[in-house]
């Protein structure tokens, strides 16, 4: 009898382990932009800390800008972004979705406020890093306005625009407010979402 092909469990297995070799290479950047600075980080040292050779780290994300993309679509992801679309489309009322975003923006900021940090404030001095921060909170904007587009006209208070609404939304969540709350103040990341999620309510939403 012949044995069964394995050609296709070959193929997986190779797929499984270029992902496994990209996550290294992104966990090794992460550890070492954070530790050692951006500009003193060589894609040299994070072939080394990944375990694998400089023309593999190239063929994975091509240069340090690419590792810098990678990380923050990792960052994205581990604060569930599905699972805010999933608060957003089980319920319409403004109240419940400006919830949903707050505990987004808490998720990520409690698991990649290390590297949010890092990319600000390296993009003073390096021109990519300053592009990449401005892409990502361009595209955060961008998204919010698309969630508030959707809501009822009379939704915002009277005083209030679209863009001043977002302004409002970006000067209480963010990541130097959350740092404030969590490092300074001792509050815990649940008490600052919930506290953003009542505070939005409050400033945004006609009563």
């Amino acid at each position: 009898m012949e044995e069964p092909t394995r050609r296709g469990y070959d193929s997986l297995r190779r797929h499984a382990q270029a992902q496994r070799t990209r996550a290294d290479i992104a966990d090794a950047a992460r550890r070492l932009f954070v530790s050692q600075g951006w500009a003193l980080t060589t894609v040299r040292d994070v072939a080394q800390e990944a375990g694998v050779s400089v023309p593999t780290v190239y063929a994975a994300y091509g240069n340090k800008k690419g590792l810098v993309w990678a990380l923050v679509d990792a960052a994205d992801l581990s604060a569930d972004l599905p699972r805010m679309l999933a608060e957003l489309e089980e319920s319409a009322a403004p109240e419940r979705q400006l919830a949903a975003m707050a505990g987004y923006d808490r998720r990520l900021f409690e698991r990649a406020g290390d590297l949010i940090f890092l990319i600000r404030e390296a993009g003073r001095t390096e021109t990519d890093l300053a592009t990449v921060y401005e892409t990502v909170r361009r595209a955060a904007d961008e998204a919010r306005a698309e969630i508030l587009s959707a809501w009822p006209e009379d939704a915002l208070r009277a005083d209030l625009d679209q863009s001043t609404a977002l302004d409002v939304y970006a000067a209480l969540c963010n990541i130097d407010v959350y740092t404030t709350l969590t490092v300074e103040r001792g509050w815990q990341p649940d008490r600052v979402e919930q506290w953003w999620s009542e505070a939005l309510a409050h400033q945004l939403l006609r009563r």
